[in-house]
Formats: C-alpha cells, structure tokens, sequence
C-alpha cells in the first residue's frame, strides 16, 4: 500500500497507556526511517518520535521518556507504545517515513487523555 493504516488510538485517563500499530508497504517501509506524527485541532502537525532502519530512534521533548518507538521489518509495522499519558498527548497520530514523506496520510488513530 501507499497509503499506512493506523490503529490503537482510544481513550484513556491521564497516567494511561495506549500502544499504536502501523501497517505500511514493504516496499516502501523495509528502505526508510518511519516516524509518528501526530496533530490536534488548529494545529500543525508535529513529529512525536522516528526510527531508523537500524533502530536508532529520536523523540520530541514532549514525549521523551514515556514513548517507545520500534518497528517489525518482516510484518511491515510500526509501533508506538505510550506511557504516562497526560491531557496535553490528545491529538490524531500518523505514521509515516522520515524526513521525506513517501506515504499518502492514512486516517491517523484518535488518542484522547482525559479525567
């Protein structure tokens, strides 16, 4: 596919944990960074965290410390396990490569933290 399928979002109370799945092209997926962005209403959307082909990952400031970033290559999925989460984390999360964008933007998968 072009286009990756987010799935895992829902809602959860503020200290919840939620993990997020991506299904993406092998061919596409098996040769580039993948990252997670996500995107809350009137806002740009921002970079939560991407991993390297090799498994290095990088995180934004927001989320350092209480995401975790991994990939399967042999299933052509990405992962988002989140921890901790606060109100603040409420937004629409995507999945794509990193820096280059060489998917379509799936629907994304809600993620709401709220008491």
């Amino acid at each position: 596919q072009v286009q990756p399928v987010e799935s895992g979002g829902g809602l959860v109370q503020p200290g919840g944990a939620l993990r997020l799945s991506c299904a993406a092209s092998e061919s596409i997926f098996r040769s580039n960074y993948m990252a997670w962005y996500r995107q809350t209403p009137g806002k740009q959307r921002e970079l939560a965290a991407y991993i390297s082909r090799g498994g290095n990952t990088n995180y934004a400031e927001a989320v350092k410390g209480r995401f975790t970033i991994s990939r399967d290559n042999a299933k052509n999925t990405l992962y988002l396990q989140m921890n901790s989460l606060k109100p603040e984390d409420t937004a629409v999360s995507y999945c794509n490569t990193f820096p280059g964008l060489y998917y379509m933007w799936g629907q994304g998968t809600q993620v709401t933290v709220s008491s």
